[in-house]
């Protein structure tokens, strides 16, 4: 076996490994069951929460964000169009205005759903629908299992071209040195994901399913890149690629911005701890960008 395909492959096994272990920690332990906390307990749960807060801020932003933007640039330029249009900003707010069109249609459908901040079920045209939580003056500790699956969706996306990335490295150091990157932020997004999934009420079993089916995207997306290798690894970064970066890192930035932040924010205990918790969350994945 040569060298840089067996680096490739621990590092789908790696990949593998530490996403399940991170996002099934919050799924198996009760402790980090928000509703049965109280006093310190649900305080430390909270500031959990805020640095997750963090983490997935800055994985929009730092590195979601400026992957899609510095891919749809590079493919802008092989058709020899002026940048003089911000086409990449363009597709990540169609990608935040596709979400935003979901929910809001569904609230439209169902106007009964958004009602409350727990998870309720609604009977619309014969099928039940998850409710979601209305936008008030005061943001409410949302419940919505759409948004989760949203996150998990982009988030997921984000994975496969990850993966794919470290499949198409042509040496062993360039793969190792993406590889830990790619590990260094993974654990605490995945753990972030399981966290979410919890407070959102999922059942464990799809909550278990989830992780398992997330875990299997950046080892899809590393194994695509394997089987390109040999070939035009250019070929494999395409406009579509870019494109579904972008619209992903715009689903994501609305799950960040219009859910997590605003629940994690809304409690108005220890807002000055709250604050430094999320800016350590973003200053951690701020400090991998140097290397991802």
């Amino acid at each position: 076996m040569e060298p840089l395909l067996g680096v490739k492959i621990g590092c789908l096994f790696a990949l593998l490994a530490l996403t399940l272990v991170c996002g099934l920690i919050p799924i198996c332990f009760k402790w980090f069951q928000i509703e049965a906390a109280t006093g310190r307990h649900r305080r430390v749960l909270s500031l959990l929460g805020c640095i997750s807060a963090g983490v997935f801020l800055g994985a929009g932003l730092m590195h979601m964000t400026a992957e899609a933007l510095e891919g749809m640039e590079t493919e802008i330029q092989k058709f020899e169009m002026q940048m003089d249009y911000p086409y990449g900003e363009l597709v990540i707010s169609l990608g935040f205005f596709l979400v935003f069109f979901m929910e809001s249609l569904a609230l439209q459908c169902c106007p009964g759903a958004a009602g409350g901040s727990e998870v309720q079920e609604e009977e619309c045209g014969g099928a039940h629908v998850l409710g979601f939580h209305s936008h008030g003056p005061l943001p409410s500790p949302s419940r919505s299992p759409f948004r989760a699956l949203i996150l998990l969706l982009s988030l997921s996306f984000h994975s496969v071209f990850e993966g794919l990335a470290v499949g198409l490295q042509t040496t062993v150091a360039a793969t190792v040195q993406l590889c830990l990157a790619v590990l260094a932020h993974k654990g605490l997004v995945v753990f972030g994901v399981g966290l979410r999934l919890v407070q959102t009420g999922t059942e464990s079993r799809w909550a278990v399913f989830s992780i398992l089916l997330f875990a299997l995207m950046s080892p899809l997306g590393l194994a695509l890149g394997l089987a390109v290798a040999g070939g035009d690894s250019e070929g494999a970064r395409g406009l579509a690629q870019a494109v579904l970066e972008s619209v992903a890192a715009g689903t994501f930035l609305y799950v960040t911005f219009l859910e997590i932040l605003p629940r994690e924010l809304a409690g108005p205990e220890a807002p000055l701890a709250k604050w430094g918790c999320v800016a350590a969350g973003f200053a951690f994945m701020a400090l991998i960008a140097l290397w991802a």
